[in-house]
């Protein structure tokens, strides 16, 4: 037998580009799949590191503001993180009372809302409509709609149990703050600063989060003076809530408006609720649709459902401070993409 025919005939390796493609598929989500399952074990480090980021990112423009007026970096820091702990703690203090005497008060506001169902079903009954009072006052009620609510803020203020150890951390990120683009690019291979896509990117991070924050701010203080005008209780509480949950557009103002229109129903009538809904969806209309896009542009919109899916997302991963910060950490996915050569197709992916 010749040496050619003792030959082992081995099957071609070669399966094609399709099962090339595969294999790189297949790698790039194991390799997802194991960074997520590490990122969700260290949540309990990560969560106030990412906290620390995004406040770093607001105090930021105000040092520059005041170095700029030649005040000492070391006074300007010392002076914003000062003035932000005394306003936090403040209105800390004052929502947790607040959100105290609300959940004391819930049996009290239900037997008052089942009272303002069966007014509402008899007027509904002379226009031959049927309301089923039970099914009202058992899904619509103040308990149930504070749930989420509660549920957010609680994990929110397990994680502010570390305030001492975020606003250090702020405060070094704070002093490293005009050094960071130029490690970047060091980073990255970039000494020259060629790279002009990165300083893009990081400005607009920084400009996404200070814009954001500023309208959710304005939100919160136009929310809170409405509903103190109407009388409405705990409206310190319902403002804080409209500013934190601004940050997610469309579900957000949703969720932070249900309560505190349950409580203008339950307290004061169908006529204040209906004007406290009414200004609700005025203030987001105006912040949202006209004074937002014209600071931040259009260019930066998220569709509705990835801000849906965002939401669940980050609230999976990263708990109730997942979930308030779903949007921004979103759009700094979208803008890297945005920044990259080969991310461009999933940031439009992305985009409204």
């Amino acid at each position: 037998m010749s040496e050619e025919q003792q030959q082992v005939q081995l099957p071609p390796t070669n399966q094609g580009p399709g099962f090339g493609a595969l294999s790189k598929a297949l790698l790039i989500s194991a390799a997802l799949v194991i960074v997520l399952a590490g990122i969700k074990t260290a949540t309990a480090v990560l969560v106030p590191f990412l906290l620390s980021i995004f406040i770093a990112i607001v105090c930021n423009p105000f040092i520059n503001k005041l170095t700029m007026l030649k005040v000492p970096r070391p006074l300007a820091v010392f002076g914003v993180i000062s003035a932000i702990l005394v306003l936090g703690l403040s209105f800390a203090g004052i929502v947790g009372q607040s959100l105290n005497d609300f959940s004391s008060a819930i049996p009290q506001y239900s037997e008052k809302l089942t009272v303002q169902v069966t007014w509402i079903s008899e007027k509904l009954a002379v226009f031959n409509v049927t309301l089923n009072k039970d099914l009202v006052t058992e899904h619509f009620n103040p308990g149930a709609a504070m749930s989420l609510v509660a549920d957010m803020l609680k994990g929110l203020g397990n994680v502010m149990a570390n305030l001492f150890l975020i606003i250090l951390t702020v405060i070094f990120m704070l002093f490293e703050a005009p050094l960071i683009p130029s490690k970047v690019h060091t980073a990255l291979k970039d000494p020259q600063m060629k790279l002009h896509h990165i300083d893009r990117f990081l400005e607009s991070v920084n400009s996404y989060v200070v814009i954001k924050t500023v309208i959710s701010l304005l939100t919160g203080i136009c929310v809170g003076i409405m509903l103190w005008i109407l009388d409405v209780e705990y409206f310190v509480l319902w403002g804080m809530l409209s500013f934190l949950f601004n940050y997610i557009p469309n579900i957000g103002s949703i969720i932070a408006a249900v309560p505190a229109v349950l409580i203008a129903l339950v307290l004061q009538g169908p006529a204040t609720a209906g004007i406290a809904a009414i200004g609700f969806l005025a203030v987001n209309i105006v912040m949202g649709n006209m004074i937002e896009p014209r600071f931040m542009g259009k260019g930066l919109g998220l569709s509705t459902l990835v801000v849906f899916l965002s939401l669940i997302f980050w609230g999976w991963l990263l708990g109730s401070v997942g979930m308030l910060l779903s949007v921004p950490l979103t759009m700094i996915v979208k803008i890297a993409l945005e920044a990259s050569d080969n991310g461009g197709w999933f940031a439009k992916l992305l985009g409204n």
